[in-house]
């Protein structure tokens, strides 16, 4: 069954938390997906990950564009995984498309935008109602990651 991880960001931004998350991801020798509210925030992504640090390279592309299916870590706005993603990330509160097939989902959303925690709320509540393992983290004041539930 898929692993289902909520992370609720309280101390830094999505920009600052998931770049640390893929490079384990990666690591791990996962393929990843992360699907992003829309196309703006999407391409905000990309371009932050080439920048994010100067002395890394994090390997991604974006859906849509040539050898999208050779990416390690693709950036969509859709439900679909052109890279065979095992791994799914959903940020800014966006639906997951159907779960089977992913060894793990993570949810991220931020815990200073109300809309986020409601639908963080309701997913919690659909997939616990549906039977699904979930754990919850959340970031300590130093920003580390706390196991909450």
């Amino acid at each position: 069954m898929t692993d289902i991880l909520f992370y609720h960001l309280t101390e830094s931004r999505l920009e600052d938390a998931i770049p640390p998350l893929l490079e384990k991801s990666l690591e791990r020798g996962w393929t990843v997906v992360v699907q992003a509210g829309n196309a703006e925030r999407r391409d905000a992504l990309d371009n932050h990950l080439w920048t994010y640090r100067e002395a890394s390279f994090l390997p991604h592309g974006l859906d849509g564009e040539p050898h999208a299916h050779l990416q390690p870590v693709l950036l969509t706005t859709g439900e679909g995984a052109a890279n065979g993603a095992t791994v799914r990330f959903l940020v800014d509160g966006v639906s997951p498309p159907p779960l089977e097939g992913y060894e793990r989902v993570v949810f991220m959303f931020d815990g200073h935008d109300q809309q986020q925690l409601d639908e963080a709320r309701a997913q919690w509540k659909a997939l616990k109602a549906s039977g699904h393992g979930l754990t919850y983290w959340q970031q300590s004041s130093g920003g580390r990651w706390e196991r909450k539930a």
